[in-house]
């Protein structure tokens, strides 16, 4: 397990504190469609941190052509359709480029201020130059008014219990995932960024941000600093 990083209940457990049997049964969110709306039609994605290819499968099935990584082989053997790679992020290195690069699962955020470094580097080494970079990053109220807890339609409940200062900006968050049949928790560092902060990890990575991708500012395109 990574420090600081911790997971319970049925089925195997990522270094990370995510529960491969969880994720199997989340359904897919609005992702795809943000993706679709982004980027070229058959573009080329890299996608880092694919999971069980919940995001993956849909973007696969709109005609997209999809590099999946992630660290853990127990994710990766529930994709299907895909090239799939297993490495630590903040590794990678591929030795080619892609029209689209994904960081979504709020992964800018890592505890690990090297960690993200890492990340957004692992991002700028694989994009284009002419393409972009799609990252997903926390709400303004990630890591306040807690607990809370949202019902899904189909029928799981999910609560973000609580987000502990442990140093140096970081928080320890907590999550809870209940089914009828079974219940997971996860806990993980986050490290909540401002607007001017995230900017600057961009640029450190040689990235910009090009325009925002919703309303709440959660998913961010970002391409190429020129010169970079």
């Amino acid at each position: 397990m990574r420090e600081g990083y911790q997971g319970t209940g049925p089925g195997a457990i990522t270094p990370d504190g995510c529960a491969v049997e969880l994720y199997a049964r989340l359904p897919v969110g609005s992702e795809p469609d943000i993706v679709a709306a982004a980027v070229p039609a058959g573009a080329h994605i890299l996608e880092l941190g694919c999971g069980v290819g919940r995001v993956t499968h849909p973007l696969l099935r709109r005609g997209f052509t999809v590099t999946a990584v992630d660290e853990s082989p127990q994710m990766l053997q529930r994709v299907r359709g895909a090239r799939t790679i297993c490495s630590p992020i903040e590794q990678l290195d591929l030795g080619e480029t892609f029209d689209v690069v994904m960081l979504a699962s709020f992964l800018v955020h890592a505890g690990d201020a090297e960690v993200r470094r890492g990340l957004l580097r692992t991002c700028a080494r694989h994009v284009a130059q002419d393409g972009c970079v799609l990252i997903q990053r926390e709400g303004a109220d990630y890591h306040t008014d807690l607990p809370r807890e949202r019902v899904d339609p189909s029928g799981f409940t999910v609560r973000i219990l609580s987000a502990e200062p442990v140093g140096d900006g970081v928080d320890s968050v907590r999550a809870e995932y209940v089914f009828p049949d079974a219940t997971w928790t996860q806990t993980f560092l986050s490290r909540p960024l401002t607007g001017e902060q995230f900017e600057e990890a961009l640029e450190e990575a040689g990235l910009q941000t090009d325009r925002c991708l919703t309303d709440d500012g959660t998913w961010v395109r970002a391409v190429r600093r020129q010169g970079s």
